[in-house]
């Protein structure tokens, strides 16, 4: 037999912290302030205020792909994002890459793969390996990531409902045009499947793969894709995850990172840029200069990046906004 008056805590009544403040039969049950904390979450929320207004009843398109597709704590921390900015009454758009999975699964069919000017070399062999991974592998996991918070997410590809019709494209090494097979840059979009989706209360979740005019398939960076598909919605903003933190001014000087940069700056220092970095920066500026008003590149290894992104005032990452927008007029 308990002797309660000996025991701190007497067993009709538990000390928990979670939930704040809730009863079990006719027993309240207890928590240890911390009025702070919860002061700090307060301020938090208000704070995220005016960006929810802004976002509020818009498209928000997020590429998807590097680092946040394969840590396990930035998948979910993804999935989270994406069911948060939907219970918001924010509509987002997922446009996912999938290159880790690609080339595992080139390298366990042993087949060569190599990248030129920052794109994928992509034979007709390579290609039916891109679209078997990217439709009936990523595609699923993320649609799954995202449904274990409810069944909001659908996936479909470019190849679905006409969404995307793509154009043979080429890299640009060192200045000049390199054959990289059969990669495609979008050149049409009817956003229709993907309204579709929006209207009916889902997230799309978009794979890159997208035919021709003659219904040749092809393998389309999902930088570029999520560009294209941002101006046909009318998004206002292009959230493009990476694997660093953003534009640096002077790489590897990790002091020099570009927290904003017009459109204009960014075609004249574009052909400079890292190859690995131009399809990123290319896509945030196609976005701008199609009427998107903003587009950041954002570092895909910090979980939550996209919520510290849109609703903080510092945000982070790497924002290009129209030539001309005056400077920090963000959100």
């Amino acid at each position: 037999m308990t002797n309660t008056a000996q025991d701190p805590t007497p067993p009709d009544v538990a000390i928990d912290e979670t939930p704040p403040r809730r009863t079990i039969g006719t027993h309240r049950v207890m928590r240890v302030n911390d009025p702070a904390g919860d002061a700090a979450k307060v301020a938090v929320l208000t704070g995220a205020l005016p960006w929810l207004r802004e976002f509020h009843g818009n498209v928000v398109v997020v590429k998807y792909g590097g680092h946040a597709m394969v840590d396990e704590e930035c998948r979910r921390a993804f999935a989270e994002d994406m069911v948060f900015l939907r219970t918001c009454g924010i509509y987002p758009v997922v446009v996912h890459g999938g290159g880790p999975q690609i080339s595992a699964m080139l390298n366990r069919l042993g087949i060569t793969s190599e990248f030129r000017g920052g794109l994928r070399v992509t034979t007709e062999e390579t290609i039916d390996v891109v679209r078997m991974v990217l439709t009936g592998q990523v595609s699923p996991e993320v649609v799954g990531l995202i449904n274990e918070h409810g069944p909001l997410a659908v996936g479909l590809s470019g190849e679905d409902g006409g969404l995307f019709t793509a154009e043979r494209t080429h890299a640009v090494v060192e200045g000049e045009p390199v054959d990289v097979g059969l990669v495609g840059d979008v050149v049409a979009v009817d956003p229709t499947p993907v309204t579709a989706l929006i209207e009916a209360g889902h997230i799309p979740v978009v794979a890159t793969v997208a035919p021709d005019a003659e219904g040749q398939v092809h393998n389309v960076n999902a930088d570029t894709a999520a560009a294209a598909l941002a101006v046909a919605l009318g998004a206002v903003k292009l959230v493009v995850l990476t694997d660093v933190e953003g534009l640096y001014a002077n790489w590897p000087d990790r002091d020099s990172l570009v927290e904003q940069i017009d459109a204009t700056e960014l075609a004249e220092i574009l052909p400079t840029l890292d190859a690995g970095m131009i399809p990123k920066m290319a896509a945030c500026l196609r976005a701008v200069e199609g009427g998107v008003k903003r587009a950041t590149v954002v570092d895909g290894r910090l979980p939550h990046a996209l919520l510290l992104e849109m609703f903080t005032t510092e945000g982070t990452g790497t924002m290009v906004v129209p030539a001309d927008q005056e400077e920090g007029a963000a959100p």
